[in-house]
């Protein structure tokens, strides 16, 4: 059994997968959707992709269109993430992870942010409000 955390649940869900973290907000709409792969210049994902692992980043940016779109580009391709765990969520991004039923949380334990590491596995149980680290 992993490290256990506690969060906040948004949408529902139970996800595992292999952890990406960013450290820069997130515009979908710049992530190819045919690869998952962040195509956005400097940022700091960019070459990385996020399809079917657990997103970690502080929020999303770009007009709500955009990141809506982005979102379902991804999700209609089959790369967007298996979950999200989002510091500043936002009504766009809710509502697109609910409506395309990903897993998302938020008000993590500080605590997880200083253990996660890119490739870690990590499991959100976004039904029952802890995310695990797994490896």
């Amino acid at each position: 059994m992993g490290k256990q955390f506690k969060c906040h649940k948004i949408s529902e869900g139970v996800a595992e997968a292999e952890a990406v973290v960013s450290k820069d907000s997130i515009m979908f709409y710049l992530i190819d959707p045919a690869t998952g792969v962040v195509i956005e210049k400097a940022h700091d994902l960019e070459g990385k992709s996020m399809a079917n692992k657990i997103l970690i980043f502080p929020g999303g940016k770009g007009s709500s269109v955009v990141q809506a779109d982005g979102l379902y580009q991804l999700n209609a391709k089959g790369n967007s993430p298996a979950g999200m765990i989002i510091q500043n969520p936002e009504t766009v991004l809710v509502s697109s992870a609910i409506i395309m039923e990903i897993p998302m949380v938020d008000k993590v334990d500080p605590a997880f942010y200083e253990e996660i590491k890119d490739g870690d596995r990590v499991r959100i149980d976004a039904d029952h409000g802890y995310i695990e680290i797994l490896s």
